[in-house]
């Protein structure tokens, strides 16, 4: 091999050896969702020759190939029930709630990347106008409440008042309070009207909190993620943790139960949460042909108890 600037060119790896470096990484693996045309499919054989050199590149990029498939899966999952939704005229609501940067959007997105979008829609309201600071609070959330044959995703909800609005003095302590006392009321009589809501609280540390405040400030195409409310975030920590626990306690029922996602890795936290929408509805076709699990992780979601230890 030919010297260029008085050093010696690295002959790139075979292609056969790093095929086969490949072939025995993944028989080590049990999991059958991983396929080898996932690898092959890789535009630069380079990329892959260099992930091969450094054994933690090479287990991250395997666990992004497991995990791609089983989101794949279970968005196949995900068509089937949207079509039982559509057929059966029902209704189904699905709340996020969390801290900033708790991975909120980030599951949403997933949940909806390929189903249809006649039959679903986002909710992200934002600061409620002059008219409808007069209105009864939940006015502005009846309106977008699920049409038959529709699925409705809350990124934040009607319970920005039981957490957010009273950490940061956006309501007084008499409309928190009346919040506290309808709340239960109001999602009973959604219950009883045959709407199917989902609560989901996504719980991360402070640690990690605050590291991905930092990734947003560092990344141009996330820094309209991060807000005044944000900012204040990590200072008004145990404030939020004060108020996040009253509204599990006084919140928390049979009907309308708090689903806690463990979301300090994003990835587990969006496939569990996806999986337990569709653990907890009987859609038709349910699992057929389905190649990963539809039950969620015991240690990543659970519904709330009062002895259970939060991330947050």
């Amino acid at each position: 091999m030919a010297k260029q600037n008085g050093q010696q060119n690295t002959p790139m790896k075979q292609p056969t050896t790093v095929w086969k470096q490949t072939e025995i990484a993944l028989k080590k693996d049990a999991k059958d969702c991983i396929d080898l045309n996932d690898i092959l499919d890789l535009e630069d054989i380079n990329d892959l020759t260099a992930v091969f050199d450094d054994s933690k590149k090479a287990k991250k990029l395997f666990g992004t190939i497991r995990y791609q498939k089983e989101l794949e899966q279970l968005q196949i999952e995900l068509i089937k029930l949207q079509q039982w939704v559509m057929k059966n005229n029902k209704r189904v609501a699905i709340l996020f709630e969390g801290r900033d940067a708790a991975g909120k959007g980030g599951s949403i997105r997933r949940f909806i990347e390929h189903l249809n979008p006649r039959s679903m829609r986002v909710v992200a309201l934002p600061k409620p106008t002059e008219m409808e600071t007069g209105q009864w609070y939940f006015q502005r959330y009846i309106n977008q409440l699920p049409n038959p044959g529709e699925i409705v995703f809350f990124d934040r909800s009607w319970y920005n008042r039981a957490v957010v609005e009273p950490v940061n003095g956006f309501c007084t302590n008499k409309q928190y309070k009346q919040f506290m006392l309808q709340v239960s009321d109001f999602e009973h009589m959604l219950y009883e009207d045959g709407i199917i809501l989902f609560k989901f609280w996504f719980s991360i540390s402070k640690s990690e909190q605050l590291r991905r405040f930092n990734k947003r400030k560092q990344n141009p195409l996330k820094q309209w993620k991060i807000s005044p409310v944000d900012l204040k975030a990590q200072d008004l920590w145990d404030k939020y943790t004060h108020y996040k626990e009253e509204m599990f306690y006084k919140t928390h029922s049979s009907y309308s139960p708090w689903i806690i996602v463990q979301a300090n890795i994003k990835k587990e936290a969006r496939l569990a949460s996806i999986r337990y929408v569709l653990d907890h509805i009987d859609y038709e076709n349910k699992g057929k042909g389905t190649k990963t699990t539809l039950h969620p992780d015991p240690n990543i979601i659970q519904r709330f108890h009062r002895r259970d230890k939060q991330l947050d």
